[in-house]
């Protein structure tokens, strides 16, 4: 293998850093395309939560399960079974990715997907209907934990940013097409159905009340059942693609050198890299990457000594809080994932033809249409994040993205709690809450949308990332599940209100990262302990280049290497 000196190494540091984003992506367009393809786990993601929306207000789907389309507790538990069954999926699926792999378990998602997406499709009965929702929720909690950890896993550093970015713009990608999607199925078989009854109050006081009964064989006037099939079969198709085309792509580097697989970790990082296997830049990187590897190892054997299988993996989730360094890396990667939740993102994709019903938008086909202008603004508004992100920064997207939410919804909550009931009579009033929904979905999508899943794919060690992923991503689904269940009964019975309390948690969310949420921007995987000031940080720096320095021959004094080091910390 070709030498490689802290010259060399600082010489590509330079160079990253007067490329902008583009520019780095156009000089390895491979590591993009992998990026790209593997976040069609984040499109099934956003599909699946779009979807749903529509579903739940379309006639026919009521007529078939009239229960789930008229009572507001069995509609929240309906959404909320996807995100409960997630939550499950993300929590148990770090282990299960140190076992088999990032990409072996992308894959074994997929075929878990595929299962749960055909059983929706063709559910006949309730039961169906929720254990497709359960196995399909499974799959989508392993998908975003895994995907962002695997693209976080084979970038470079100056583009994982807008990389991992890609997840969130792949998730309001599958939103959009779900929601035009459910508008375009809306119309399947003959004309609209019942338009104008509604389910109010009136069932609690008749709980079998179907206004459907008489109207058409299938519930409505000529719609077939295939208005909602359609929709939620379609999600096959992408899943399908998604795990195919993943066994053509490289495993992660990092997993495969903590796997003690050297040889592969090399041809993995060389290929990912697009350069010879002893070019000196995948030198460079193959050792640094090694020498975290060995100190962590060594770290698990100094903490973990005689301890293997379950005991061992106990141990590694119980040193997450035990520590107080990784504590405060799990305590930043939670938080931010329990802000994307609830300063009310999903309450908006869940029930966004309910919100605007609120607004005044009156019948299904107004409601589902803005709700599809709401897909097209949240998919597009998610791309200065792909650009600015590794350019501006993880904290300035975050602050400016939670002052401008909380702005928007204090806004539709005046508007809401001003005028009522009476909006229909108030159009202009209404039209100004319609825009300041999409004002906050701007807002929404450029920070705490994308950057929620961002954060937390960099800030843990190697030997418990995975670990540390899966229980900010259980948090997310979690925290989602919560707000999925209690969402429809908000909009009930407290109307404005609802929206003041999301606001409420964009002023927090503000705040906490101003005093909490430290900047990760341009920075390897292996750099994070100096970006976080751990106390050991330091001494665990001086370690991995004495190690590093080893691994090359060399003394740890020489010029080059010091050099190295210190242009390292400079720049963090």
């Amino acid at each position: 293998m070709g030498q490689v000196t802290g010259q060399q190494t600082i010489g590509s540091i330079t160079q990253a850093k007067r490329s902008g984003w583009s520019q780095n992506v156009a000089k390895n367009p491979f590591i993009f395309g992998v990026a790209l393809f593997s976040t069609l786990g984040g499109f099934l993601f956003g599909y699946d939560q779009g979807v749903v929306s529509g579903v739940l207000t379309m006639e026919s789907f009521g007529a078939k399960f009239p229960r789930v389309f008229s009572d507001c507790g069995f509609k929240g538990w309906f959404v909320s079974t996807l995100l409960l069954a997630a939550w499950f999926g993300s929590l148990v699926n770090g282990p299960l990715a140190d076992k088999i792999g990032r990409k072996m378990c992308v894959m074994t998602a997929v075929v878990v997907f595929v299962i749960g997406s055909a059983i929706q499709a063709g559910a006949v009965n309730i039961p169906m209907l929720f254990a497709g929702r359960a196995v399909a929720g499974f799959a989508v909690g392993q998908l975003t934990m895994v995907v962002p950890l695997y693209i976080s896993e084979v970038s470079l550093p100056d583009i994982r940013g807008g990389l991992v970015v890609l997840q969130q713009l792949s998730i309001t990608i599958g939103i959009l097409i779900s929601y035009w999607l459910d508008y375009g199925t809306n119309y399947i078989g003959g004309t609209r159905c019942a338009p104008e009854i509604a389910y109010t109050g009136g069932t609690a006081q008749h709980p079998a009340f179907n206004p459907y009964k008489d109207v058409g064989p299938n519930g409505c006037d000529g719609q077939s059942d295939a208005a909602w099939r359609i929709p939620l079969a379609f999600q096959i198709v992408p899943a399908v693609i998604l795990g195919v085309g993943m066994s053509f792509f490289p495993d992660s580097p990092r997993w495969l050198f903590m796997m003690d697989r050297e040889e592969d970790g090399r041809k993995s990082l060389a290929k990912l890299r697009q350069q010879p296997e002893d070019h000196p830049s995948i030198e460079a990187e193959f050792l640094e990457i090694k020498a975290s590897v060995i100190l962590e190892n060594t770290y698990a054997k100094e903490k973990f000594a005689n301890l293997s299988g379950f005991k061992l993996h106990v141990a590694q989730y119980y040193s997450l809080i035990s520590t107080w360094s990784r504590f405060r890396r799990l305590a930043i990667g939670c938080s931010v994932m329990f802000f994307q939740q609830f300063m009310g993102c999903n309450a908006m994709i869940y029930y966004a033809p309910t919100v605007f019903k609120q607004l005044g938008l009156d019948g299904n086909t107004a409601s589902l249409l803005a709700t599809g202008v709401y897909g097209i603004i949240n998919c597009i508004s998610t791309l200065p994040a792909l650009f600015w992100i590794d350019r501006l920064g993880r904290r300035v997207l975050l602050m400016c993205g939670a002052g401008g939410t909380f702005i928007a919804l204090v806004v539709v909550g005046a508007i809401i709690g001003a005028y009522g009931a009476h909006l229909k009579d108030h159009a202009a009033a209404g039209w100004v809450g319609v825009v300041f929904i999409y004002i906050y979905d701007v807002n929404f999508s450029y920070s705490f949308a994308p950057v929620g899943w961002v954060l937390p794919s960099e800030i843990f060690h190697l030997s418990i990332r995975s670990k540390a992923i899966s229980i900010t991503t259980s948090t997310t689904w979690m925290c989602n599940f919560i707000i999925g269940l209690v969402t429809p009964d908000m909009l009930e019975k407290i109307g404005w209100g609802t929206y003041i309390f999301f606001a409420a948690f964009c002023l927090i969310a503000f705040i906490f990262t101003y005093f909490f949420v430290p900047e990760t921007r341009g920075k390897t995987l292996e750099q994070m302990d100096i970006v976080f000031g751990d106390t050991e940080a330091h001494e665990e720096q001086r370690r991995i280049m004495q190690i590093e320095a080893n691994l090359r021959g060399t003394d740890i004094n020489d010029p080059d290497v010091l050099k190295e080091k210190e242009v390292q910390e400079d720049s963090v």
